[in-house]
């Protein structure tokens, strides 16, 4: 072999060796869920809840049964899981946008961190809270919704709730006042709309629809896993989708609904005296959301809690059964792709839910109705269904996932950035020990906003 050769022969294993390399590094896929609790079936806080596609990723991955939110609300847990900046260092409780919080704003995300390092970003659906395609974090965005918890029915040009909710309760409004089967959500209303930039939603049937935004982001990014997959070269990827199932209006196609019929449904047992036991009154005033909420649910039906309750129950496992639907879509195409096993899989939530427990139906307490979590973590060589009763928190993925994909730099834009809290949970994932993890024998979740306007 001739020295030109020779050279060309080093060019070419040194590119090869380049790429191979590349690709050791695991691939992520990120799922995001909001307001789900612990109902699905794998966590077993609801006999009822029907979650095949949950259930099969905790089976093949490692399932974290007591995991809780930093701060059961949806933007600070948000800032604070793709920051890894715990809630009290930032002194973040609000609705500050990541972008202008006075601590945040100076952390890099997990996902900018994730670029630093040489991958990919794609994302689609709510993460951050208030997600923008110009935003620099992403690589490839897909929808470009502000919000997309719709769509609504709509009178005129204003939103509604859906016609079958009774009042008072039907005035809190289209997003939390709002719940219900999609076919008979706009009786007698104008029909449609998809947000508040008003633009038209197309429902003429269940068979005759558009996409609902779920089913838009799964297909995103199915479509995006069949495109890298068939591509003679890539970088290691960081996927995430943001299903905003189940958070209000709790509203689906009917069969969703068909799963669970009402006389059936069961509810938690029910302690007429259970806020006595907690600073209830002086901790939670009479118009926070949660006490509200759950009073004028009562009031919609005459006083008569079982009804109501399983009413709004209904239609959240229903959301909660769509959502998953989802999911499966998008198991089905990492198991279809050349990725299936070298990619980490996260599914947690942003919080969890209050079903009327301590008279109370909403996020942002202190119970563990809403700071629990669901928490699946599968990655490459981890033990297959483990679950780990230990206490962890959603402060702990970004630490992990640094841990996992050796990402390198610091996580701070500038000095005034905040640390990195938390710890990777690697030892649980690829131990039947847990005994050698570095972190706390505590998870801590804190209620930063208690006014009225939760």
């Amino acid at each position: 072999m001739n020295s030109v050769k020779q050279v060309l022969f080093l060019l070419v294993v040194l590119v090869n060796s380049f790429y191979a390399i590349a690709q050791e590094k695991p691939n992520v896929i990120f799922i995001m869920t909001d307001d789900l609790n612990d109902y699905p079936g794998a966590f077993g806080g609801h006999p009822q809840a029907k979650t095949p596609n949950i259930d099969r990723l905790a089976e093949s991955g490692v399932q974290f049964t007591n995991a809780h939110s930093n701060i059961p609300v949806c933007q600070p847990s948000r800032n604070s899981l793709f920051t890894g900046v715990y809630p009290f260092h930032s002194n973040d409780f609000g609705w500050t946008a990541h972008t202008e919080q006075s601590v945040i704003k100076d952390s890099k995300t997990i996902m900018q961190l994730f670029q630093e390092n040489g991958y990919q970003t794609l994302g689609t659906g709510k993460l951050l809270h208030n997600n923008n395609k110009d935003y620099s974090i992403w690589d490839e965005w897909g929808m470009n919704e502000k919000y997309n918890y719709g769509p609504y029915p709509r009178i005129g040009d204003k939103m509604v709730a859906h016609a079958e909710v009774p009042e008072p309760y039907s005035n809190i409004g289209p997003v939390d006042g709002s719940y219900g089967r999609m076919s008979t959500a706009a009786k007698g209303l104008d029909g449609w709309v998809k947000g508040w930039d008003m633009k038209e939603y197309r429902y003429v049937s269940e068979g005759d629809r558009d996409l609902l935004p779920d089913e838009q982001h799964a297909l995103w990014i199915a479509k995006k896993l069949a495109e890298l997959d068939t591509a003679a070269e890539s970088k290691p990827f960081f996927m995430g989708v943001g299903f905003v199932n189940p958070h209000t209006p709790l509203l689906a196609p009917d069969k969703y609904f068909d799963m669970f019929p009402l006389e059936s449904l069961v509810l938690d047992n029910f302690l007429p005296e259970d806020t006595l036991d907690t600073y209830y009154h002086s901790n939670f005033s009479e118009n926070m959301k949660g006490r509200r909420y759950y009073r004028e649910l009562l009031q919609s039906y005459n006083g008569d809690r079982e009804t109501a309750v399983k009413t709004f129950l209904q239609a959240y496992l229903a959301c909660v059964a769509f959502m998953d639907e989802q999911v499966g879509v998008l198991l089905d195409a990492l198991e279809k792709s050349k990725f299936k096993d070298n990619t980490i899989v996260i599914f947690t939530s942003d919080h969890g839910w209050q079903m009327g427990e301590k008279n109370y139906l909403f996020k942002n307490s202190a119970w563990e109705e809403t700071t629990r979590v669901p928490y699946i973590i599968r990655a490459p060589g981890n033990i297959a269904g483990k679950k780990v009763e230990h206490p962890v928190s959603l402060i702990d993925i970004f630490p992990t996932l640094t841990d996992f994909c050796s990402l390198e730099g610091d996580n701070k834009k500038s000095a005034n950035g905040g640390k990195v809290g938390g710890h990777s949970l690697r030892p649980f994932l690829e131990s039947t020990e847990s005994n050698q993890w570095e972190g706390p024998n505590g998870a801590l979740s804190i209620i930063g906003n208690r006014g009225v306007n939760t």
